[in-house]
């Protein structure tokens, strides 16, 4: 494969009517993160649709590097000459440069993820996740450059108005990974101001499916239940979360790559919400076994509610959420029980 100097990879293409071979283009769209959970998906998704498409990453051993290897494979295999991997970090300069050369839009989902985490180290998730962001703003030069910033519903904080509206003030974030991500925005809006490149930022709601982060609850719920293990109870279960399927986030972020505003800012969510009560029930009843609860206090950094308001994103984005909390729970376990069964799960 070829990269022209539009910025769009080239290959042999379909014969014309002439019977002349003529190369066909295609976008290349950059994907921070993307040998990650949500990134991978993603990425996917593009390759099956036919761009070219990027990874830029820098496997960091969050979780176990070896999974993410396996995205990388799976994303290799599926796009054969129109997918490439870039080893980097977000915050080497040059790493950056050449991972967005070329690139006709920068999906950039690069950080360092979860809430309590960021609490006990919120030095290092402000250097990746702004200093980041920055740094690799700071080398797109081209101004057709399109960039989605993945942000989080973290940003919301205690919003006891619900649902969640983009309009709703965001300036009292309740952990670091909250406020990196606000950070984020600001910094994306600043560029676009500056420079008049297409921004869109997507806050995430608790994002959930196969290839999930190992960490993360549903995962990490699946894994105790199926090994006779506790899980972490936090609270009394009414705390509620706005649970979108994988799928789901993954068309709202697809078309956020042809945005129909210069900038803007969408919720990505399921539009519904769910107790953790409610939600270990929905586990129970998928791997047909009980639950043994490990009761602890509510945590520092977690908030009663999520909700999203998603009228905007359906507006200008036809964002629906197809996916409820059961069928998507099914969905995961079933993933889950399959890849323990192949040994691809540690």
């Amino acid at each position: 494969m070829a990269w022209s100097e539009a910025g769009h990879a080239t290959w042999p293409g379909m014969e014309s009517r002439a019977g002349m071979r003529l190369p066909r283009r295609v976008p290349l769209v950059l994907i921070t993160g993307g040998a990650g959970f949500i990134g991978s998906h993603v990425a996917e998704r593009l390759l099956a649709r036919g761009d070219a498409v990027r990874v830029f990453d820098n496997l960091d051993p969050y979780y176990d590097v070896r999974l993410k290897q396996a995205n990388l494979d799976r994303l290799a295999a599926i796009g054969k000459d129109r997918f490439a991997f870039v080893p980097g970090d977000l915050r080497d300069a040059t790493a950056c440069r050449q991972a967005v050369a070329g690139a006709t839009c920068v999906v950039h989902l690069a950080a360092l993820a979860g809430v309590r985490p960021s609490i006990a180290d919120p030095v290092r998730y402000m250097d990746v996740n702004v200093t980041g962001t920055q740094t690799l703003l700071s080398q797109i030069d081209d101004r057709g450059v399109t960039v989605v910033f993945g942000s989080s519903s973290s940003v919301y904080g205690g919003n006891v108005k619900v649902p969640f509206a983009e309009s709703d003030p965001v300036d009292q974030p309740v952990s670091p990974y909250a406020a990196s991500k606000k950070a984020g925005e600001l910094l994306s809006h600043t560029w676009h101001r500056l420079r008049g490149n297409k921004v869109v930022c997507l806050r995430f709601f608790t994002v959930y499916g196969p290839r999930q982060r190992p960490e993360m609850a549903i995962h990490q719920f699946v894994r105790l239940i199926t090994d006779g293990k506790p899980i972490p109870f936090f609270g009394d279960g009414t705390t509620r979360r706005d649970y979108t399927y994988v799928d789901d986030i993954v068309s709202g972020v697809v078309a956020a790559t042809a945005p129909p505003k210069p900038y803007a800012i969408y919720n990505l969510g399921g539009s519904a919400t769910t107790s953790l009560a409610e939600l270990v029930a929905h586990l129970e009843r998928a791997l047909g076994r009980k639950a043994e609860l490990q009761r602890l206090p509510e945590q520092p950094g977690d908030v009663p509610v999520t909700y999203a308001d998603v009228g905007l994103a359906a507006r200008d984005l036809g964002y629906r959420p197809g996916t409820s909390i059961a069928a998507g729970v099914d969905r995961f376990c079933a993933w889950y029980l399959a890849e323990k069964r192949a040994g691809r799960l540690p």
